[in-house]
Parts: structure tokens; sequence; C-alpha cells
């Protein structure tokens, strides 16, 4: 896969969701690797109220390849957990 492809190339993130990203800064599939999805999640949320766990799913879901709903069926727990311990350091 190519990385500097724009995040707009990846499934599973829709319009609403890339706009929000690129809000925080994130325009590329690249950035949003380098990240992860817990960091990629709370920089987001920072500069967007809407933001919700869903987009957390999806951010997930595109880095991985898995499906989103997968992802939140499989990785919640330890996703929510990572994100407590993210949120207690900042």
């Amino acid at each position: 896969m190519n990385n500097r492809k724009p995040i707009s190339e990846l499934t599973g993130l829709g319009p609403k969701s890339q706009e929000m990203l690129a809000r925080a800064g994130i325009t590329t599939v690249e950035q949003l690797r380098k990240l992860g999805s817990i960091e990629a999640y709370v920089r987001t949320k920072r500069v967007n109220s809407a933001v919700n766990l869903n987009l957390l799913w999806g951010l997930e879901s595109a880095i991985t390849g898995e499906h989103w709903q997968d992802v939140a069926k499989k990785h919640r727990t330890s996703l929510l957990l990572a994100l407590e311990e993210r949120e207690k350091n900042v």
C-alpha cells in the first residue's frame, strides 16, 4: 500500500470522517499509520466536538483492513483501554 495516498483512498472512512481528520491535520495514509488509531482519534477529537467512538473503530479498520464492525467486536476492549491510558497521559 502506498502510504502517501490521501486518506480518501482508504476504505471505511467516509467524507465526514475524512473532513474531521483533515481538521486535525491528518490527510495521508502515512500520517494515519504513523500516529495509529488511538493518537489519530485523540487529535481528531480535540478539534471536532462531533467525534465519537465510531471514528475509532473506523480508524482501526482503515489501518488493519478489518471491517469496522469486526474491529468494534474483537478489539473494543483493548482499544478502549489504550484510549483510556492515552488520555491519562495528556
